[in-house]
């Protein structure tokens, strides 16, 4: 692929910076503990590491919320901190990707404290401002964590828009000095020798003409679907390429929810001069509940068949036309061994490996969650008082005790299988007191299997989830069908194997997981093949699989 991009060739990892690694023993993640854990990452063999917010912010949204894009969060560390962990980590051969949070800011940033000030300051059109109808809000939108998407601020005798928290007050992309005021804060970034951006629901800027009701609810209806992908969203990438990211050699992924490959075709086309890629949801948000009232808590395993369809959907959709980013967790995810794989402990370290080996083996930019490299599971919580996640604790209260549309014991089951904390809990280095993270106090209670699942003993054991991520980067690094090679589903409404092909140039690889912990038999004429790539089992049965097998054989 001779106009290959450095991106394409990439894998990165995903740093969720208050959960990685505290240096200064207040029980905080921090940057300088970014810092010391940099030998480790290059030994996984990534390219660039992502980092989750770590601007000033209040925090109400885990530093998604953001007061201040040009200044560190104390908690996190200093300016001069973070220059020096971005020098690290070019030192070690990896770049440095930022979180650009631009659908909104915190309602303690300068811009919102001036606008709501009154309708007739410099910023008063910073944000989304509507008048009162008929003395409530001005349309039926509901927000992603609940309640209202409006506030009212006596100050101006209106409503703002926030499609998130009330401390999320969404930005005006309308108004050109928003947009330029982006530029600017992008620019800052760059010029210091950052490697690009992870765009927070960059398909949300662009807001419906009129802001209509939304269809059903009287009452809050959410409103995603209506206001993703809006009518000068591509405008507004195209202006940010042609301003800022044209004039620099970076990467950009934005994530997208309720985008379509169709959609993401647009925004990501190789000659499209807007994004390299996008993080579509497709495949996670599969298995929703059937009660739609309940959305995406429920506690049932998603049906292969399905994952099939979602991953190949966006395989086919952009092969030759734009790039997709590969994942299976994140930190609004739980984690990919207990969702997509099988977490008990005699099938974890194996089915860990099967879901690396599936994902890597796709087509687009593979993303490693920190933790994912363990088999890390979920934390398995039980009782409500053990969660942070704003959005956890509104939902059990809202579905449980307002609405009572479940009881409480089964929302804690939901809970457990899909809350967001069961990605941000401390990472764990060793078996010791905190698991090597702090020698304070954790900001948050560390996953209970941490004293057998930790960094420390992945890196003792040859055969660990840890040494078989890092053979998979290298492979993908070191085979150009891996990267480029096209997508060939195979078998689609086989319930048991995810099997598919790639082929490139004379090449084609074959690609097969057992997602059960039964033995089954599929000959693909394995056999034929020039060699076995890579298996999560020593030895090669042929045409049976075992529990959570996964193989790649290459045909020359």
């Amino acid at each position: 692929m001779a106009n290959s991009k450095w991106f394409q060739d990439s894998v990165v990892y995903q740093i969720y910076p208050q959960s990685f690694q505290d240096s200064n023993h207040d029980g905080v993640g921090d940057l300088n503990g970014i810092t010391q854990r940099l030998d480790y990452l290059q030994k996984l063999g990534v390219d660039v590491l992502w980092l989750n917010p770590i601007y000033q912010s209040p925090c109400k949204d885990n530093g998604y919320d953001i007061a201040d894009y040009k200044a560190i969060n104390p908690q996190y560390g200093t300016m001069a901190d973070f220059d020096h962990l971005l020098a690290e980590t070019h030192q070690h051969g990896m770049k440095l990707l930022m979180d650009l949070v631009v659908n909104h800011t915190s309602d303690q940033n300068a811009w919102f404290q001036e606008s709501k000030s009154s309708r007739d300051n410099p910023y008063a059109d910073y944000y989304i401002w509507r008048d009162p109808v008929d003395g409530h809000e001005p349309n039926n939108w509901g927000a992603a964590f609940g309640g209202s998407a409006w506030t009212y601020v006596p100050e101006r005798g209106q409503y703002y828009l926030h499609l998130f928290a009330p401390g999320q007050p969404d930005l005006n992309w309308e108004n050109p000095d928003v947009r330029n005021a982006v530029w600017d804060i992008m620019r800052f970034w760059l010029d210091k020798g950052v490697n690009g951006f992870r765009m927070d629901v960059i398909n949300l800027i662009s807001k419906p003409a009129g802001l209509p009701d939304a269809p059903a609810p009287a009452n809050y209806a959410t409103v995603e679907k209506m206001v993703a992908d809006g009518p000068k969203l591509n405008d507004y990438l195209h202006e940010m390429n042609r301003e800022v990211l044209s004039h620099y050699d970076v990467m950009t992924v934005g994530e997208m929810p309720s985008s379509t490959p169709e959609d993401a075709v647009k925004y990501t086309g190789l000659n499209s001069h807007e994004l390299n890629m996008v993080f579509q949801f497709q495949h996670v948000t599969l298995s929703p509940n059937p009660d739609k009232r309940l959305a995406k808590w429920n506690d049932q395993p998603v049906k292969l068949t399905e994952l099939k369809q979602a991953l190949g959907r966006w395989q086919k959709a952009l092969d030759g036309k734009g790039w997709n980013s590969l994942y299976w967790n994140n930190h609004d995810q739980p984690r990919a061994v207990s969702r997509f794989g099988d977490d008990r402990p005699e099938y974890r370290v194996r089915s860990a490996k099967a879901l690396g080996t599936t994902l890597h083996m796709l087509q687009g930019t593979p993303y490693v969650y920190e933790g994912e490299e363990l088999g890390m599971p979920n934390a398995h919580y039980s009782q409500l008082s053990q969660y942070e996640d704003l959005e956890s604790i509104n939902f059990y209260h809202e579905l449980v005790e307002q609405k009572k549309l479940v009881d409480g014991p089964t929302m804690l089951k939901y809970l457990a299988h899909m809350s967001r904390d069961n990605a941000r809990t401390p990472m764990p280095w060793d078996a010791t007191a905190n698991a090597g993270f702090t020698d304070g106090t954790p900001w948050f209670a560390l996953n209970p299997t941490y004293s057998t699942i930790n960094a420390q003993a992945a890196l003792a054991d040859p055969d660990s989830v840890f040494y078989y991520y890092q053979k998979l980067i290298k492979l993908r690094h070191q085979t150009p069908i891996i990267r480029y090679g096209t997508y060939q589903e195979v078998d689609p409404d086989d319930e048991a194997v995810f099997t598919f092909r790639r082929h490139y140039q004379d090449q084609t690889l074959l690609v097969m997981t057992n997602f059960t912990d039964q033995s089954v038999e599929r000959d693909y004429g394995q056999a034929q093949a020039t060699q076995r790539l890579i298996g999560n089992y020593a030895d090669d049965q042929g045409t049976t699989l075992r529990p959570y097998e996964s193989k790649v054989y290459l045909f020359d």
